[in-house]
């Protein structure tokens, strides 16, 4: 049985990694990921890994599975910052907040789909000038949901969270070797 990883984040290569999974193949979905009008941040992430996962071709043999991570404030949706000037604006907004980072994994095997959605609450700390300049300086903001990723250098920033660590990189690991089982793939479990 082959495991199809529809995402090309290296942080998702990685914690399936320490679990001792290394898919046979990636193929990362292209898919336009702009929420809907008053969608919610717990919808829209499942949303977007139920596409992810329709986008990616598949042979019925294979198990693909995917994965969606947004961060959210109150109803407010935190996705990739285009530029420096919005990654600041989003660090500045989750300043001395609680906020939450949800992620959507989805796994299909032969017709049928798995799907889970894990919440993680994450309290950042307030920046001064020269963190947030230095951190918006260091590009490590880039494509990541909320513009930090807390693996890197914003991990300082972080003095406190509740739920999934491996969640808030980008994939729930138990979740994800629970639904990877359940779809019947065999190195789901160490």
């Amino acid at each position: 049985m082959r495991l199809i990883l529809g995402s090309s984040s290296p942080r998702r290569l990685e914690l399936l990694a320490q679990i001792g999974i290394v898919p046979d193949a990636i193929r990362p979905a292209d898919i336009d990921e702009t929420p809907m009008r008053a969608e919610i941040p717990r919808v829209y992430v499942a949303r977007m890994a139920r596409e992810k996962l329709a986008a990616v071709p598949r042979d019925p043999s294979e198990v693909v599975l995917t994965a969606d991570t947004t961060v959210a404030l109150g109803r407010r949706i935190l996705g990739k910052p285009e530029n420096k000037a919005q990654a600041a604006e989003f660090l500045l907004a989750l300043g001395g907040r609680r906020h939450t980072v949800i992620t959507a994994i989805a796994v299909a095997h032969a017709e049928k789909v798995w799907q889970r959605v894990v919440t993680s609450a994450v309290k950042f700390k307030r920046l001064s000038d020269v963190e947030l300049n230095g951190y918006l300086d260091s590009d490590d903001w880039q494509g990541k949901a909320g513009g930090y990723g807390i693996q890197g250098p914003a991990a300082a920033f972080v003095p406190w969270i509740s739920g999934s660590y491996s969640a808030i990189v980008g994939l729930p690991l138990a979740e994800t070797a629970s639904l990877l089982a359940a779809a019947g793939y065999g190195k789901a479990a160490p």
